[in-house]
């Protein structure tokens, strides 16, 4: 059966939070569920809403929810279909199915969230993204990747969130041939699970509004944990061919052999050297003070 969601972007969302209203799949009723205070459920279960960009159908989604059941109540609201790299883009109108998992949503990541959060409930106390396939390092990703979106969406709205991804070496294969089985997600998954499991209660969203976190497929060496900044390190380029325009991220190719120029501290440095990244983030862009701007901006007026 398919239903509709409208997402709506008027301050009418603010009453929709405050109820905290569920939209029934089966009958298109919309109902408040049992809370306490704090946002957890009656029986006094973290509520965790979990969503990704690689679709709902995808193994890491489903490592992540089998595990996170032990942590707490898990509500999946998905994307039907592969999302990869869509950023932040967001819908008024998405189609909303019933899936083993959960919800399938005809729509970005965003979309999940805002429809998880507003129109489906039960309202999370922590969102998780993922786990991807493929990591999401450095600061010129974050943007672009819908995983990392996801948190951000879910950290507008005040809810802390994590969005966890998978690093896959790719040797001389090309990524798409690359096989990843469930078990390479393992040390994706630990550390999701430990970090739902404790973060709020220690107070790590106090100071950040989403973790991105990076994990490398399982070896035999001891996996750590580590606290990141993301790498400033970029290098795009392009070649015109014709009639059309190739665009390149080189940052894959020099990852693969492990030549890369990013510092200890860094997350592409932290999973390159087989650990997990745990980069703390705030979502909403920052202002400082910038006297050259100041300058110009008094003279506007005085132009003509």
């Amino acid at each position: 059966m398919g239903l509709t969601i409208r997402l709506l972007t008027s301050y009418c969302l603010v009453y929709m939070k405050s109820v905290r209203t569920s939209l029934d799949v089966a009958t298109g009723v919309l109902f408040a569920p049992a809370f306490d205070a704090t946002g957890m459920n009656e029986n006094g279960e973290l509520e965790i809403l979990l969503t990704n960009d690689d679709g709902i159908g995808s193994v890491g989604i489903r490592a992540l929810h089998d595990a996170l059941s032990d942590v707490g109540n898990v509500t999946v609201v998905a994307p039907a279909d592969d999302q990869s790299a869509v950023g932040r883009a967001i819908s008024t109108e998405v189609e909303i199915e019933e899936h083993e998992l959960g919800y399938a949503i005809r729509g970005t990541p965003s979309d999940c969230v805002v429809a998880g959060l507003e129109a489906i409930g039960p309202y999370p106390d922590l969102v998780v993204s993922g786990c991807n396939r493929g990591a999401n390092l450095g600061q010129y990703v974050l943007g672009r990747s819908g995983t990392v979106s996801a948190a951000v969406e879910a950290a507008f709205f005040g809810v802390p969130s994590i969005a966890v991804s998978l690093y896959v070496p790719t040797g001389d294969l090309a990524f798409h041939e690359v096989e990843v089985t469930r078990e390479d997600y393992g040390e994706a998954v630990r550390a999701t699970e430990y970090l739902a499991d404790h973060a709020i209660d220690a107070g790590v969203f106090d100071q950040a509004d989403y973790l991105n976190v990076n994990a490398p497929i399982p070896g035999d060496d001891t996996v750590k944990m580590e606290v990141t900044r993301p790498s400033h390190v970029y290098d795009m380029d392009a070649t015109h061919n014709g009639d059309s325009i190739r665009l390149h991220d080189r940052i894959w190719e020099r990852m693969a052999e492990t030549d890369i120029e990013d510092p200890e501290g860094t997350d592409r440095r932290a999973v390159v050297d087989g650990n997990v990244s745990v980069s703390p983030l705030t979502a909403p862009h920052t202002t400082e003070h910038h006297d050259s701007l100041e300058g110009l901006a008094s003279e506007f007026s005085s132009i003509k």
